[in-house]
């Protein structure tokens, strides 16, 4: 699912087979980190958010289009993502980070991200390697995750200031409806309060 480019607001996909908690009075979404085309931003979205400032954040990951060996530095990546230039780009907590230098997005099957030095590891797409947003660079093999997933926005939001949402903690969501890929790292940050069903 990508996001509607112009036009009236999106037809919202059922993304939660049940919701349980969220939390109280919504939280402020930074849209600024949102590529500058997308206007939706879609219910399913997995999220940090910190109670203390009421403010969230996407958790951006990017699934890989195609293979890469391990001295690449060109990564193809599926179009529902919202990597900018300058974020930085990892494979795997603890492997290398390094921000990415362009992307190209002229293809209509799929984007290239650049970065500046290779991420050093062979990345096979169809073992469903999920690229992630990681919080600084890393030669030594110590990235980490920007943000940590903590809930999943309940209703699509249209990009804006001051962007207010509400954020699931506790529910069943349909995995395969959700705008974005979600990591492993991310499910175990998230499993003990929201269960990820298979069905349609």
């Amino acid at each position: 699912m990508e996001f509607k480019k112009s036009g009236p607001d999106p037809i919202q996909k059922v993304v939660f087979q049940s919701v349980l908690e969220d939390v109280p009075g919504g939280l402020n979404i930074d849209t600024t980190e949102l590529k500058s085309t997308t206007e939706f931003l879609q219910a399913g979205a997995v999220l940090a958010y910190d109670e203390s400032t009421r403010k969230a954040n996407l958790v951006k990951t990017a699934e890989l289009q195609a293979d890469a060996t391990n001295v690449a530095t060109t990564y193809r990546v599926k179009k529902n993502h919202e990597f900018k230039v300058g974020n930085i780009l990892a494979s795997a907590v603890g492997a290398k980070a390094y921000a990415i230098t362009a992307i190209d997005t002229s293809n209509a099957d799929y984007d290239v991200l650049t970065v500046g030095t290779t991420l050093g590891v062979a990345l096979t797409a169809s073992n469903g390697v999920i690229l992630f947003e990681a919080a600084a660079e890393s030669a030594s093999n110590t990235s980490a995750y920007k943000y940590t997933a903590k809930g999943i926005l309940k209703n699509t939001v249209k990009k804006g200031v001051n962007v207010d949402g509400s954020i699931v903690t506790r529910g069943t969501v349909y995995e395969r409806r959700l705008p974005f890929k979600v990591t492993d790292a991310m499910k175990t940050a998230l499993t003990s309060r929201i269960l990820f069903s298979q069905s349609f």
